[in-house]
């Protein structure tokens, strides 16, 4: 066996992915540990653990890069890239220096490094920054309603009260605390006391914006996540999708359901 096909055996293998991922948990344990008020006895152990972990990952992206039939297209993939970069960085010794929140920033995003070893989180990534683009139209809609709702608030509700209304800015607050449910009856029964019409504008905004437009996203991020799923099945022939899987056991069924037919006969 060649060393290529012992580091992509070793890489591929299913205990090799399990045992990074818990290392990647306890980066992020550790990172969550520091945190804390401790002695200083178990902030020196956290430090060495650390270090174990950076050189765990130094390993890891070796055998990764080792793996890969073609070095130089290892780059190519956003993922790798990343991946490196978050441990090159872990490795530059900048704790006691002034650049020591880089050195803790740094670690507090190794836990992306969880994305680049579980495809479904890759997919679902993937998914929201495709969906982004589309995304934006919907979002120029949902500030339009914002916007026009927010002038007849100030309108209307300047006046009792100038905190929530008195201008477009807390207006929108306002209306952002309305939209995510936050007491927002509160601030409805407030101007009900002086319009009685008042609830016609709350109820109105939030199926327009609570309802409506948060189906749209969800629309538009699950119809981006099955085409990236389809994408996905496309690119590794050995990928099975659920359909094409119920489809092969329900043949599977009916040739096992003529066969005993068959035999019953006999």
């Amino acid at each position: 066996m060649s060393t290529l096909s012992t580091f992509q055996n070793l890489y591929q293998n299913r205990l090799f992915e399990v045992f990074i991922i818990i290392i990647i948990i306890a980066s992020a344990m550790l990172v969550g540990a520091k945190t804390y008020d401790l002695p200083e006895t178990v902030i020196n152990l956290i430090g060495i653990l650390d270090w174990v972990v950076t050189g765990i990952f130094v390993v890891e992206i070796t055998i990764r890069f080792a793996a890969e039939e073609h070095k130089r297209r290892f780059f190519h993939n956003a993922w790798n890239l990343f991946d490196t970069l978050i441990v090159l960085v872990s490795l530059i010794p900048i704790e006691n220096t002034d650049m020591a929140l880089v050195a803790r920033l740094v670690r507090v995003f190794r836990v992306m490094r969880m994305v680049s070893f579980i495809p479904e989180l890759r997919i679902l990534l993937n998914s929201l920054f495709i969906a982004l683009p589309r995304l934006g139209y919907v979002m120029l809609l949902m500030f339009i309603i914002f916007y026009i709702y927010a002038a007849v608030g100030s309108l209307f509700f300047e006046t009792i009260n100038p905190f929530l209304w008195g201008d477009i800015a807390r207006a929108m607050l306002t209306l952002f605390r309305v939209m995510t449910f936050e007491d927002w009856t509160d601030v409805m029964y407030e101007t009900l006391e002086f319009h009685a019409w008042s609830w016609a504008y709350f109820v109105s905004f939030i199926f327009l914006t609570a309802f409506a437009f948060l189906n749209m996203v969800i629309g538009i991020v699950v119809n981006v996540l099955e085409e990236q799923h389809q994408k996905e099945i496309d690119e590794d022939p050995d990928q099975v999708s659920i359909a094409d899987l119920y489809r092969e056991i329900q043949s599977l069924k009916a040739v096992v359901e003529m066969q005993s037919s068959s035999d019953n006969k006999r």
